[in-house]
């Protein structure tokens, strides 16, 4: 079941949707910092940046392709959702209302990005080899 639910192209789709929109929602509609988990913030971030390439790189493992081909896919999936965590901290500063630029967020997306696609290397390359 939830391999049949990972394989399909709109799980990962709406992951990366789900993404966009609630880092592009205005400061005035998210809850206010956490007085029980300090740097709440940079734990949703390196969950959704960490899922964001894991969702990505096991859609396309789920669909056969050839270990060859996957060490490229993998790559370019952490490049891509290591490069959208960037941009989205600049339009959260330069567009969006009460968001602010926090190179703590970057570093949270990056670091979980590099993370998963490194899990992903590890445990899906070896697997379909």
């Amino acid at each position: 079941m939830i391999k049949r639910i990972l394989s399909n192209f709109f799980f990962p789709l709406a992951w990366t949707i789900a993404v966009q929109v609630l880092l592009c929602l205005p400061g005035t509609d998210l809850p206010s910092e956490s007085l029980f988990i300090p740097h709440f913030d940079k734990i949703v971030h390196f969950f959704l940046f960490g899922g964001f390439t894991a969702v990505w790189c096991y859609y396309y493992f789920l669909k056969g392709t050839a270990a060859s081909k996957l060490k490229t896919i993998f790559f370019i999936v952490y490049l891509l959702v290591a490069m959208n965590g960037i941009v989205l901290e600049f339009v959260q500063r330069d567009y969006i209302p009460f968001r602010s630029f926090d190179l703590g967020d970057i570093i949270a997306d990056v670091v979980s990005a590099s993370i998963a696609y490194g899990i992903c290397n590890i445990k899906l390359i070896k697997t379909s080899v």
